[in-house]
């Protein structure tokens, strides 16, 4: 049941209701026990501390941070560290957020260019099932759709304890047969650090569109730019000598800037026989990093293991589709044959820098990256009771690096034949069963791919030191079963049981310059997810996800030893993710001074972690609680507080184990090295619709 306001999303998903009415929920659609729709009602009332932490509405997703606000968050689901998105792809409108053969990390993915008003809703989805979800897209997929129109035109202004300031205004008017959409905002936090984040970003909207998703156009442009100070990850042991502060950095002029600008436009043509959908876009995209991570191991005099990270690029790319839909043999049925492509074409250094100014270069690449994917996707209704989605997709990835070192520079090529298929058994008593699996991957570093020589330990050394290639695509299966039920009145509930083989833990280092060749791996887990309306002003949802993530070959041998962790632990992956909401929303029966009043409670547990391969070093759990008051004065002003870490839990957004060394210490010393939570805050917003 659509809403007002929200476009219709694509065929295998429905739209829950969630204001006033027991939810309609997935059952009869969706086609996997993992797939979901967040709505934009939904994210409206979540209180969330920065932006990215939107998309912790996917049931078991966590979204943390490690460093600047400028910097992309660290995302962990389904027994994955997935660092800044290896594994999990992640769309805006349509474009992808992804950043492949990025300078700090593969699979960059930032949000900072998200304005959430704008946002009509989420879809996700988990596992390795769907035939139009190419790279990346191994632990999950997230899908956030933008409005073509507002109901009214928006303005808000925010102000928080942590110099926290916003200011955003959009609207929309009717022009020339169609709607042009315009929306801006600025946004600047310092947090709790002794040295001010003073994240400054300016974000910017422009969209025309005409008739809607399922039959019409849009041409959109986007903007974005932002500069910050990052107080990275600090040694447990500074604290706890009293070397430095909770909120101190042992380099202080960490930090950097990025900017993001695009042009997409999107065509569909829709009607009882078939469906035409395509789409395009142009990226440009430029990031500067500055990070110290163990300060003086490589260049002790006295800080000096700072680095620099340039990313300058250009992406092309868009995707295409045909769907017919058909009855054969009296068998509703519809296929789907579609292609994507995308072209990268970047320019990357590395260099090591003392307080930001460049000492020398480690390396400069010059890489061109180039990917297609054809899919054909069928769905067939065999009964009133089974139907099957069954699907082949075939993904060809080519590389060229042009690098400063002629034995860095290479080219490479790989291909990927990737089937997949659902069943899907009911509905019975509002009950529908699950069964998928599916063959997925994520692209690695090209300069991994083609690259001979560890550049940065060539250089410490002053000998040539090799360095071992590692596959452009390094596939992925997956397996699931579950069930959907909604035979409890005002209850939704999913329960999916996965598994996740993974041929390689590869990782690219960016201080290092280098790619680390890993084992393979399997996750495995349960996930349960709820969703209760009992009244129509209360919403009351809880998710908990139960993951075990471990290698499954024996340890490396060499690079085991010298590392002196052996163990089949995979570090960073998290046991248990869980998280409890509760929304109250319009109270009229309590009277006329009630009727707008809204209130949001949640509580989010982040779990334990290993940190090395033997298990014997974990973070410590983070549970946080958030929470949101409103009040509507008119039925066009509305005030809202929202108070972060509610409980002011002294706890940690994410831990690491490795050696570092401080000024004074005779060599590296390993140690725990974490971010901390930021204390209580509030954050106060007064809102306008005309």
């Amino acid at each position: 049941m659509a809403r007002a306001g929200v476009p219709t999303l694509d065929a295998g998903t429905t739209v829950i209701d969630i204001i006033g009415q027991r939810p309609q929920g997935l059952i009869g659609s969706a086609d996997t026990a993992s797939q979901g729709t967040v709505l934009k009602e939904q994210l409206d009332l979540r209180p969330a501390y920065r932006v990215g932490e939107l998309l912790e509405t996917v049931p078991g997703l966590i979204v943390t941070q490690h460093s600047g606000e400028g910097k992309a968050n660290q995302y962990f689901l389904r027994g994955f560290n997935l660092d800044h998105g290896t594994d999990i792809a992640i769309s805006l409108d349509g474009m992808p957020v992804n950043m492949r053969t990025h300078a700090h990390g593969q699979g960059y993915a930032d949000l900072n260019f998200f304005i959430p008003e704008l946002a009509s809703g989420l879809q996700y989805g988990k596992g390795t099932y769907t035939a139009a979800d190419g790279d990346f897209a191994t632990a999950g997929t997230v899908r956030i759709g933008y409005l073509d129109h507002l109901d009214h035109d928006l303005a808000s202004v925010s102000a928080g304890t942590l110099g926290d300031q916003r200011v955003f205004a959009a609207a929309s008017r009717a022009v020339a047969g169609g709607t042009l959409l315009a929306a801006a905002d600025y946004t600047h936090v310092d947090g709790p650090w002794t040295i001010p984040d003073n994240f400054h970003k300016v974000n910017g909207v422009l969209r025309y569109s005409q008739g809607t998703v399922a039959n019409g156009w849009a041409l959109t442009a986007m903007g974005m730019s932002d500069h910050f100070h990052a107080t990275n990850q600090i040694p447990e042991r500074a604290v706890e000598e009293g070397l430095i502060g909770l909120y101190d950095a042992i380099d202080p002029t960490d930090g950097g800037s990025s900017s993001r600008w695009s042009v997409s436009g999107r065509y569909a043509d829709t009607d009882g026989d078939r469906q035409i959908k395509a789409s395009a876009y142009v990226i440009g995209y430029d990031m500067t990093l500055f990070n110290d991570f163990d300060y003086s191991i490589d260049f002790p005099s006295p800080i000096n293991d700072q680095f620099e990270q340039k990313d300058h690029r250009h992406i092309y790319g868009g995707e295409v589709s045909y769907t017919r839909y058909s009855n054969l043999f009296g068998l509703a049925g519809q296929n789907t044959v579609g292609f994507q492509t995308r072209v990268d074409d970047i320019n990357l250094i590395l260099a090591p820098t003392t307080q930001r100014v460049e000492r020398f270069l480690v390396r400069a690449d010059d890489v061109l990256e180039a990917s297609g994917g054809l899919y054909l996707e069928n769905r067939t209704r065999w009964t009133d009771w089974a139907r099957t989605v069954t699907g082949l997709r075939w993904d060809v990835f080519h590389g060229d690096d042009s690098s400063s070192d002629a034995l860095n520079s290479g080219a490479t090529s790989k291909g990927l034949l990737s089937p997949k298929m659902s069943l899907v058994l009911g509905p019975w008593a509002e009950t529908e069963v699950y069964a998928s699996v599916g063959r997925g991957f994520h692209s690695n570093d090209v300069r991994g791919a083609v690259t001979k020589v560890d550049a940065l330990g060539t250089i410490l050394s002053g000998a040539l030191q090799a360095q071992n290639k590692v596959p452009l695509m390094t596939p992925a299966t997956g397996y699931e079963v579950g069930f959907r039920t909604g035979i409890v009145p005002h209850l939704q509930a999913t329960l999916s049981l996965f598994v996740l083989d993974l041929d390689s833990e590869l990782t690219f280092s960016g201080d290092a310059g280098q790619t680390s060749a890993g084992r393979p791996s399997r996750r495995q887990g349960v996930e349960i997810s709820t969703f209760y309306t009992p009244a129509s002003w209360l919403i009351i949802d809880a998710d908990l996800a139960v993951s075990r993530a471990r290698f499954t070959s024996a340890d490396m041998g060499e690079a085991d030893v010298i590392d002196g962790h052996p163990g089949d632990f995979i570090p960073g992956a998290s046991k248990v993710n869980a998280s409890v909401g509760v929304t109250i929303t319009d109270l009229g029966a309590l009277g006329a001074w009630a009727s707008g009043l809204e209130a949001g409670l949640q509580f989010r547990y982040f779990g334990p972690r290993p940190l090395l391969e033997d298990g014997s070093v974990w973070s410590p759990a983070t549970g946080l609680v958030n929470a949101r008051l409103g009040y509507k004065l008119t039925d066009a002003i509305k005030m809202q507080v929202d108070v972060f870490n509610l409980l002011d839990r002294r706890a940690h957004q994410i831990d690491y184990y490795y050696p570092s060394q401080l000024p004074g210490e005779a060599g590296p010393v390993n140690d725990i090295h974490f971010h901390p939570v930021e204390p209580r805050s509030a954050r106060f917003t007064v809102s306008a619709a005309f």
